[in-house]
This record gives structure tokens, sequence and C-alpha cells, in this order.
């Protein structure tokens, strides 16, 4: 189940391969996302030696939050990747001029889980090209549509 998606991703980026990876999150950001209080359409994902890390992610504390703790909605957080998916990102971005963006947030089995997507980023045309690809599908249906009737 989604959480929250990056729309921007896809249309600023090719999206290559994806990983799903687990977040090392605290108690009050696990309530925050719960309740839908995340962005992420402004983070970001990089790389410091064998660790990935998201940069960027916004959390809002809630309200009823507990005192004791300073909440700081945009820290850096680590996410859980297997070494040998981590070896092979580190080689494919440092190399191959690629970039981690994150996707989205959703739920596997009661965890909140961050997908991950190897990117390589779109030119300007490019992304017109996506544009005019996107309404000619959607002509093409309605003209499919409007001759059934």
């Amino acid at each position: 189940m989604s959480i929250i998606d990056n729309r921007k991703a896809f249309h600023d980026y090719f999206i290559e391969e994806k990983y799903e990876a687990g977040l090392i999150l605290e108690g009050w950001e696990v309530k925050a996302i719960r309740a839908g209080r995340v962005q992420i359409k402004e983070a970001y994902v990089i790389l410091r030696g064998e660790e990935v890390v998201v940069i960027g992610m916004h959390i809002s504390a809630l309200p009823e939050a507990s005192k004791h703790v300073n909440p700081d909605p945009v820290r850096t957080r680590k996410l859980l990747l297997n070494a040998g998916e981590i070896a092979k990102l580190i080689g494919r971005v440092e190399r191959a001029g690629y970039t981690l963006v994150p996707l989205d947030l959703h739920y596997t089995r009661g965890r909140i889980k961050m997908e991950v997507g190897l990117a390589k980023g779109k030119k300007q045309y490019d992304k017109r090209e996506t544009e005019k690809q996107r309404d000619w599908e959607r002509e093409k249906q309605r003209l499919v549509r409007d001759k059934t009737r």
C-alpha cells in the first residue's frame, strides 16, 4: 500500500532500475508517516562511503508528539539495502553517471519501505516528447471510445 509517490521523479528522470530499501526511523517519524505528514518531492539519495542516505525528506511532527524529543523534520536518514545492492549502486552512480531518486514510500508487511530508482536525467526535449506521447495515447483512447458508441 503506497503512502506517497514522487511523480516529479518520473517527469525529470528515466528510471532504469528500482530497489526497495528499509529506513532507519525514530518513533515520532513513524507515527507522522502513518498520519500522512511526509513529503519526498525535494528529497534525493546519495552514497556516503558504504552507506546510502536520503536527504531532504520532510516529515512534519505531529502536534501531540512527545515533548522530550526535539523533532528535526529534514534530518538525514539512512537507507537499508543489501551489501551487494550497495556495491552495484556505487559502481553505477560513480562510473556510469546515474543518480538515485526516491520514488515512493509504501508499507511492506507493516514496515515502511522506500522505493529508490536508479535514474538518468531527462533533457528538456525528452520531457516534451514524453508529454506528446502521453497526449497521443489519451487522444487514441478518446477516438476508440467515440468509435464504439
